[in-house]
């Protein structure tokens, strides 16, 4: 007989499930346990999938894997399960579902659920308004369960419905977060959120990345974020001060390095945000390179055939930089520049500066 604490030791299992490695495996051993089950576990049949291939979590012990892998070739032909048409939320048993004398169903019983140890079963759908159908069941091989063990499935089904659609939710915006980063590391860009202050709340990947790799910036011992260069700290500092005093303030850009180039945007969060290790009051917006002036110019060199004082001048080029503003960077007279990008243009192909910067972030190079 289960208890009101059995009960909510199961919820409790259940709506944490979408944290578990694997997802709801918690909440499926308590409930073999609970149940006095041989098995316990959880199909889903994303609309996108075939039938033979589901997404399945179990405890306990499942079919042999020679029998799943006959099941996907041809054994789900012959499934019930998958044509009957089970109502949301009813708990069914095997008589239920199975047609006595129709040889079909007495083939799955004899070469699926026999060598699987199944002999009791209950099944309950699950379905969310994604489109994601979800079936929960259990399963003995001695005795049967009774009419408590299936008002408990009931109840459960409930929750599980909750559960689930708050998991596809999740599950969603990892999804768009990972799509996000994702184009943020190709684009070389991250960001950091920061308190009135100046402390950091949170850091994308990428910004860890430039970060790791000494981009001019670093997190100091009391969590504030600093410049290295302590002429482009005191500007930092300033902003943030501005920033803190002034919500919507204008943004402040800056060059936080230039080997490995980096280069900041300091805005005004927009709107209330809140947060539980703090309130980020700004975000640095990153944009930069994890590797040296170096390692990029002898890629440059490489891929296009160009002497290493010609590739310095193309990577100068494809950052925005004016001939003179080039020149000046590389300690060369502007004449000398002038040289040097006829040169480049010819060996690349380009016509400009414009089809100079195209060619380089359109090519292998922006994947490094």
């Amino acid at each position: 007989m289960l208890t009101a604490r059995d009960e909510d030791d199961l919820l409790t299992a259940l709506y944490a499930g979408s944290f578990d490695q694997p997802l709801w495996q918690t909440f499926l051993d308590r409930l073999r346990a609970r149940l006095g089950a041989r098995f316990a576990g959880i199909i889903f049949r994303p609309p996108d999938r075939p039938p033979n291939s589901p997404v399945e979590l179990f405890s306990g012990t499942r079919a042999p894997p020679a029998l799943n892998q006959l099941y996907r070739e041809e054994l789900y032909k012959n499934d019930p399960f998958l044509g009957f048409q089970m109502r949301e939320g009813r708990v069914y048993s095997l008589p239920e579902l199975f047609i006595d004398g129709d040889p079909v169903h007495e083939t799955f019983r004899r070469d699926v659920l026999a060598p699987s140890g199944i002999r009791f079963m209950r099944l309950v759908r699950v379905s969310e308004p994604s489109g994601v159908s979800t079936w929960l069941s259990v399963s003995r091989d001695r005795s049967d369960f009774s009419a408590a063990d299936s008002a408990l499935l009931s109840r459960l089904a409930t929750h599980f419905r909750i559960a689930l659609r708050s998991h596809i939710a999740l599950e969603r915006e990892r999804m768009r977060s990972s799509i996000a980063d994702d184009m943020m590391r190709r684009l070389a860009f991250g960001w950091i959120s920061l308190d009135a202050n100046g402390c950091v709340v949170e850091v994308t990947p990428q910004a860890q990345r430039m970060l790791q790799y000494g981009q001019g910036l670093r997190i100091a011992r009391n969590g504030r974020l600093v410049a290295s260069d302590p002429q482009i700290d005191r500007k930092l500092s300033a902003a943030i001060k501005d920033l803190a005093s002034a919500p919507g303030g204008r943004p402040r850009a800056m060059s936080i390095s230039t080997d490995p180039w980096g280069e900041m945007l300091l805005a005004p969060v927009s709107g209330e945000v809140t947060g539980t290790a703090g309130t980020p009051a700004m975000i640095a917006y990153l944009q930069g390179d994890t590797q040296s002036e170096s390692d990029r110019y002898e890629q440059i060199a490489e891929l296009f055939g160009l002497l290493p004082s010609e590739a310095r001048l193309a990577l100068a080029l494809s950052r925005g930089m004016s001939i003179a503003e080039a020149a000046q960077s590389l300690g060369i007279t502007v004449e000398t520049a002038r040289n040097y990008s006829k040169k480049i243009y010819a060996k690349m192909g380009a016509r400009g500066q414009n089809d100079l910067i195209r060619y380089i972030l359109t090519s292998v190079l922006a994947l490094a």
